[in-house]
């Protein structure tokens, strides 16, 4: 079993802390959340305090007792105990039952809640729990993860990480890492098993769950169907300006329906959208987002897959960044009114910070990348390629080989 990165973190930083919070892990459907959770309890010897909401039994203790696990449990080990909540948000009251269980059971264990939707925004009742938690982000398996490279907010900062990025060398096994994740995805199960009918088969099963239970589950959306086929509209805009308008003509429905159905699939982690910057920049594009997909082998075109390849990887950046309290990055693209354009651009506290071109097979500089770099403020800038043995230059600028890239990117 692959160990994931997460949980080393979690361990070493998070419950490590003199007083240390919930631990909130969110993130799409089978990207391994579960398994990342109990291989904590079995490192603590604490198995026996998981409980999952899909478990009837459960549910049926909870109303007759609804803190007895907890109460019930010895200790077999000298570590501390570790309780898994496992989507329990599907529960409507549960954020005044994890309240009252963290008041008043903290001293005896350490918490852990999982959930594919994002925790924070189901409001259905229940006490705030703000102060009492932090929320961290799992990916699927990234290369560097995959080749068991370590980060550590302490010392990875994001200047030493774009560092890194800029001064990378000749790929290695990286190269043959990258072309699975780009064939199969960085999903666990389908990157393990590796064959193209239990991928196919994977993908299908996958989307009619995110579909026909979770959208179910948490929302009052009815007209399944209609977010199915949104669904397969989708995938000839990735990595191409989404107009909601076109969509919502091409659905037949209203605006509003457009609006909060992909709102619903980016809140359980299908796809993601990331906007223009504008600052500083005349006749910049300042609308229309761009869009991605968490899961990239989903996505058929191959110049489109390397593309969002790369998003989800610079994304992964910007959400580790975020969650464990360095300064905050964020994801853009850049984009003029004459339809000059880099893939993107990755910002540290609002300001741009890298600029990052994605091309298949081409090493040549696009006009468009040294213009935005002055424009910009001489930000540093780089070309990442798919299908490129070695690092070079062109222009000034870095021409990177995509393992290479990946390798470096936390």
């Amino acid at each position: 079993m692959i160990e994931r990165r997460l949980a080393r973190l979690l361990e070493r930083h998070h419950f490590a802390e003199r007083d240390p919070k919930m631990a909130f892990v969110v993130g799409p459907r089978q990207c391994g959340k579960t398994t990342l959770a109990r291989a904590l309890q079995e490192a603590r010897g604490s198995p026996d305090l998981y409980r999952n909401w899909d478990d009837f039994s459960w549910r049926h203790e909870l109303s007759l007792n609804p803190y007895g696990f907890a109460d019930a449990y010895r200790p077999r080990e000298s570590a501390r105990p570790l309780a898994v909540l496992d989507e329990i948000h599907k529960f409507p009251q549960w954020k005044r039952y994890v309240k009252g269980l963290w008041d008043t059971r903290r001293s005896a264990m350490d918490l852990l809640v999982t959930g594919s939707g994002r925790l924070d925004i189901y409001r259905r009742g229940g006490d705030s729990l703000l102060g009492r938690y932090h929320q961290y982000r799992l990916h699927p398996f990234s290369v560097s993860e995959l080749l068991g490279k370590d980060w550590d907010p302490d010392r990875d900062t994001p200047e030493r990480v774009r560092s890194n990025l800029l001064s990378i060398s000749k790929p290695g096994p990286e190269r043959e890492v990258f072309a699975t994740v780009l064939r199969f995805g960085g999903f666990p199960d389908p990157f393990l098993r590796q064959t193209d009918r239990y991928h196919r088969r994977w993908l299908r099963e996958r989307k009619e769950r995110l579909v026909r239970e979770d959208l179910r589950d948490l929302t009052r959306i009815q007209m399944l169907s209609s977010i199915e086929k949104m669904i397969e509209l989708l995938q000839p805009r990735i990595g191409s300006l989404l107009s909601l308008n076109n969509l919502r003509q091409d659905l037949g429905v209203s605006m509003e329906s457009v609006t909060l159905w992909l709102e619903q699939l980016e809140r359980l982690y299908y796809c993601f959208r990331i906007r223009p910057y504008a600052a500083k920049l005349s006749r910049a594009l300042s609308r229309e987002p761009k869009l991605y997909l968490f899961d990239v082998s989903e996505v058929a075109d191959e110049g489109k897959r390397f593309e969002n390849a790369i998003a989800v990887s610079l994304l992964s950046w910007c959400h580790h960044s975020q969650d464990w309290g360095q300064e905050t990055l964020d994801l853009r693209f850049v984009r003029d009114k004459e339809r000059r354009e880099v893939d993107f651009l990755v910002t540290k506290e609002g300001k741009p910070f890298l600029l990052v071109e994605a091309k298949l097979s081409d090493p040549s500089i696009p006009d468009a990348l040294p213009r935005f770099a002055e424009k910009l403020g001489g930000v540093p800038a780089l070309v990442v390629v798919a299908h490129l043995d070695r690092p070079g230059t062109a222009k000034g600028f870095p021409v990177l080989p995509a393992a290479g890239f990946l390798a470096a990117i936390p």
